[in-house]
């Protein structure tokens, strides 16, 4: 098969190209530039998108003798992910922009090229695995990404290729030291990959500026302070209230909800966090279509933990997932994925993304 290898310049990404290569694949290697700026990313970045990052992935694909591309897709990176994260979070919604990446990026606007340029596959370091054409967790549950890739089509998971999701992350550090890859003890990236600084208040605040509004006690309706933008806060967030005053139980405080549009930022305890009723939207079926009306499975609401055990009723305008036991800090613009309920609990059924919770 003719294979792009997307290289982000990590570990990951250079030892799955190198899998694909030694499978007897035709590779090309193709770094994404998605920073309007990658100057301005320092060194050590905590992200992707720098011009160190650039230069890894080169080196990598000298190594693996592959020819190697640099292709610039920082315009649209910048309209369907930062802006739409932006956008979120004035809205009082909380996005996963990795999540978004992979649904507007790596698997539409790189895949469409791919295959326009007569690629068969375009293969990722992402920690998943691709079992007859399902899409299941990593055998490395603490790198897992089946999650983030839970958005993905049927038809874009025909193009997709996932060699690592069979390793352990130690085991494929070890593997890219045998293979002479000077990524082998490369920091993995955190955070989200454009604010290197790792500070997403002061981001948002340079970009949406002062908003300000009310934190208000949920049970009493009483103000207990002000701030400058809804854009700070998130669903089931304790720290950076600016609440002085102790609740009347001297128990933690918590973001319980956010009215974007009277800039309200409601607090309480922890006890008022549970969710047990979901309503999501755009809903994303990776076998095409959902297994039935009503079904059993496993939801997860975030990349890591957040798990519970469900029944979803789809319908034309989304599904309602009804949890056997309850979660927290689940927000809306967040998405739920959605797992079969077998033994293992790993395959991937859809998502969809998070409108209201009760």
């Amino acid at each position: 098969m003719r294979v792009l290898a997307a290289m982000s310049g990590g570990v990951d990404s250079a030892v799955a190209a190198a899998r694909s290569v030694e499978a007897g694949h035709d590779v090309v290697g193709v770094h994404l530039a998605l920073s309007e700026t990658p100057a301005a990313l320092r060194a050590g970045s905590r992200g992707c998108c720098s011009r160190e990052d650039a230069a890894d992935a080169r080196r990598a694909a000298d190594v693996l003798d592959i020819p190697f591309y640099v292709w610039d897709f920082a315009a649209r990176f910048t309209a369907d992910v930062v802006d739409d994260f932006v956008s979120a979070y004035a809205e009082g919604r909380t996005p996963n922009p990795c999540l978004r990446c992979n649904e507007k990026i790596k698997f539409a606007a790189l895949l469409d090229r791919a295959l326009a340029l007569g690629f068969d596959a375009v293969c990722t370091g992402h920690y998943a695995r691709l079992t007859s054409g399902e899409l299941r967790r990593a055998i490395d549950a603490d790198k897992d990404q089946s999650y983030v890739l839970s958005v993905l089509t049927q038809e874009q998971l025909q193009h997709a290729m996932f060699p690592i999701g069979d390793t352990p992350k130690p085991a494929v550090r070890a593997e890219a030291a045998e293979r002479g890859l000077r990524v082998a003890d490369k920091p993995d990236s955190h955070d989200i990959c454009f604010i290197p600084s790792g500070d997403t208040r002061a981001f948002l605040g340079e970009r949406l500026g002062a908003r300000p509004g009310a934190i208000v006690d949920d049970a009493t309706g009483m103000e207990l302070a002000r701030h400058d933008g809804v854009h700070g806060f998130t669903v089931g967030q304790r720290k950076g209230l600016g609440v002085a005053a102790p609740a009347a139980d001297g128990r933690p405080r918590y973001v319980l909800g956010i009215e974007p549009v009277s800039g309200t930022v409601r607090v309480g305890p922890a006890d008022a966090l549970d969710v047990r009723s979901i309503e999501a939207e755009r809903p994303v079926w990776s076998a095409g279509r959902p297994p039935a009306d009503r079904f059993a499975c496993v939801a997860q609401v975030r990349a890591h933990g957040g798990l519970a055990a469900a029944v979803v009723e789809s319908g034309p305008d989304g599904l309602r997932v009804e949890l056997d036991e309850p979660l927290r800090g689940v927000a809306p613009g967040q998405a739920v994925a959605l797992y079969r309920p077998d033994d293992e609990g790993d395959v991937v059924l859809g998502s969809a993304t998070i409108t209201q919770t009760i």
